[in-house]
Order: C-alpha cells, then sequence, then structure tokens
C-alpha cells in the first residue's frame, strides 16, 4: 500500500485554499507545522501569526494559501478523509466476499492510526487526533449549508457512501444503510475521543477494541 499511495495526490477541494499548498516547499511546510501547532495547543489557541513565528514566514504569505484557520481546517480534515478512503478502496478492492469485505473497512475506518511514510510533510497520528478533537468545529457551524452546497464535505460523503454501498450489497433489506454508515464514521470518532480522556465511558480501551465493538455492532444488526 505505501508503494501505491506514494504515487497518489489527494484531491482537496479548490474552493478550500487560495493556493495548494501542495505546489510548493512553502505550502507544504504550512500543512506539516499546522499540523504540529493544532495539536500540541487546540484549534481555538492557532492562529497564522504564530504559524507565521513557526516556519519563519510572514504571517501575510499563509493567507495566500488560505483564507483563514478555518478554511485550514477544512482542508486538514478533508486531506485525512481522503487517506482514510485511498487505504479503504487498496484494502478491500479484491475481496469478492460481501461481509468480509465491509469487515475489512470497519477495520480500516476505526482503528489506531499509524504513521504513513508515503506522505513525508504530513504526520498522520497527530492528524488523525487532530480529526479526534477538531472535526466537528469543521461543521458545526452557520455556514455549514452554504459550504456543503460547495462540496466542501464531498470526501468525507463519498467515505459514507462506500460504506453505505457495503453494506447494501451485504444487505439489500436493511432500511438504514446510511444512518449505520454515518454512524461508524462519528461513532470510531467519538469512541476515540471517550478513550482518550473519559475512559469511563467507554469499554474501548485497547487498540483492537474499536474494530471489535463495532464489527459487533454491525453485524449484529444487519443479520436481524
Amino acid at each position: 500500500m505505501e508503494h501505491l499511495l506514494q504515487t497518489v495526490k489527494i484531491g482537496i477541494n479548490k474552493k478550500i485554499y487560495v493556493k495548494d499548498p501542495e505546489s510548493s516547499d512553502l505550502g507544504r511546510r504550512i500543512i506539516e507545522n499546522s499540523i504540529l501547532m493544532i495539536n500540541e495547543m487546540g484549534f481555538e489557541s492557532f492562529t497564522f501569526k504564530k504559524l507565521g513565528i513557526k516556519i519563519g514566514s510572514n504571517e501575510s504569505s499563509i493567507y495566500r494559501y488560505f483564507e483563514n484557520k478555518h478554511k485550514l481546517l477544512l482542508y486538514l480534515t478533508s486531506w485525512y478523509w481522503g487517506w482514510l478512503e485511498y487505504q479503504l478502496v487498496f484494502a478491500t478492492n479484491g475481496i469478492k466476499d460481501e461481509r468480509e469485505k465491509l469487515a475489512a473497512a470497519v477495520e480500516i475506518v476505526t482503528k489506531t492510526t499509524v504513521e504513513d511514510n508515503a506522505f513525508s510533510h504530513i504526520n498522520e497520528v497527530l492528524l488523525n487526533k487532530i480529526v479526534i478533537n477538531e472535526y466537528s468545529k469543521s461543521y458545526l457551524t452557520k455556514e455549514v449549508d452554504d459550504e456543503n452546497k460547495e462540496g466542501y464535505f464531498v470526501i468525507y460523503q463519498r467515505l459514507v457512501n462506500r460504506l453505505k454501498d457495503m453494506i447494501k450489497n451485504l444487505n439489500p433489506d436493511y432500511q438504514y444503510p446510511s444512518s449505520l454508515a454515518s454512524t461508524i464514521l462519528e461513532g470510531s470518532l467519538h469512541q476515540h475521543f471517550l478513550k482518550n480522556h473519559f475512559s469511563s465511558l467507554t469499554d474501548c480501551r485497547g487498540n483492537d477494541d474499536l474494530g471489535k465493538y463495532f464489527s459487533s455492532l454491525v453485524f449484529s444488526v444487519l443479520k436481524s
């Protein structure tokens, strides 16, 4: 998979950024260091001024890539969902059995993230932590409907639809495939958050527990 991903460019909606950060060394440093800083200090405390100091560049140069830090968060989370989608596609492409394919997909989207050396300027482990802690801030806004119309969340929606199609292929009579698919993704983020911050509220404390829990949930529902 690592060799395959080295040839992949994750396509982000061009309306999210002013200039593609993948097009220059400065843009890649903006992405690399924003991940480090948001993970360290949180999205609320993160500013372009602080980022500029970190990378030794004028604050104005960052605005040449992103209109504001909200758009930067949208870019980072979109990149993460695109990266996860590629992993899911590669891991399930050759599987013919529908149950086995869905089981593999659930494992991919719920497992603990490990660093992928195919993208040297992006720390996927830290980005996963940002998605767990900050993703809801990208859409819990007054502008969410307009941004959705602009396609800002299309990669996330595409990932949900891939899971939905696998659910329908396994059990065409199940009435709530989209709801179950989105529950897997959102529920996984929530369970990871509970594991990290409110461990008494979840039974998923080990690295493999989330996959086992969601597999149990999904296949119990589909069986019924």
